[in-house]
């Protein structure tokens, strides 16, 4: 179908690939603790939005011009690496707010500022354009009469097994962190250690290459 092959064998490695603990799930175990499953749910869905972007960028050859061109691909890195380190940065600074019973008044964020925080960590990183455009490659026929939309079929499929999981994080941890939620300085030490993902998450940019 549309030139997809291994279709079973794609499926299982994007579980793996999904499930592998890293800091997309930084991020979300971290919203969800600070503000509850709400906030992580914000966080997965603007993850798997942001990649939604490298997907659509693949099938009509954008990634592939990343690939192509050292200007491209450098404008785009440094873009990033400047946003992951000026959040890394605010989140570091963050003070405490005070205790409160109301979940929406303490979170230091709103939801749809953690949605796009989400969406512009993957949106605005090229290294993940470069995973898709060299993992959904693999699963398509070279001869396939419709490359963009077997790309945007494998895309979609990766994502959704992405947010399922994204979402079951979301919730657990949200669940698992509610005594967590009642001491600000703990809060504190979530946030610096959010902080800290997106500066490493900068400087891994920063330090990307073209090839």
């Amino acid at each position: 179908m549309l030139g997809i092959h291994g279709l079973w064998i794609f499926i299982l490695s994007g579980i793996l690939l999904n499930i592998t603990p890293g800091p997309d799930t930084a991020y979300i175990v971290g919203r969800s603790v600070q503000m509850g499953w709400r906030g992580g749910v914000a966080g997965a869905l603007g993850i798997s939005a942001g990649c939604l972007v490298h997907v659509f960028a693949a099938a009509v050859g954008l990634s592939a011009l990343l690939a192509a061109s050292s200007y491209a691909f450098t404008a785009v890195k440094w873009i990033g690496a400047a946003y992951l380190l000026y959040t890394g940065f605010q989140m570091l600074r963050a003070r405490p707010s005070v205790a409160t019973d109301d979940l929406a008044e303490r979170a230091p964020l709103s939801l749809r500022q953690v949605f796009w925080q989400g969406v512009f960590t993957n949106a605005l990183n090229p290294k993940v354009a470069l995973f898709f455009l060299a993992f959904l490659p693999q699963f398509v026929d070279v001869d396939a009469p419709s490359k963009a939309l077997a790309f945007i079929v494998l895309g979609l499929i990766f994502i959704s097994t992405g947010t399922i999981w994204g979402l079951g994080t979301a919730i657990v941890a949200a669940k698992a962190a509610s005594r967590v939620r009642q001491s600000s300085q703990a809060m504190v030490w979530i946030n610096r250690a959010l902080g800290g993902v997106f500066i490493y998450l900068g400087i891994r940019v920063a330090m990307l290459e073209a090839r």
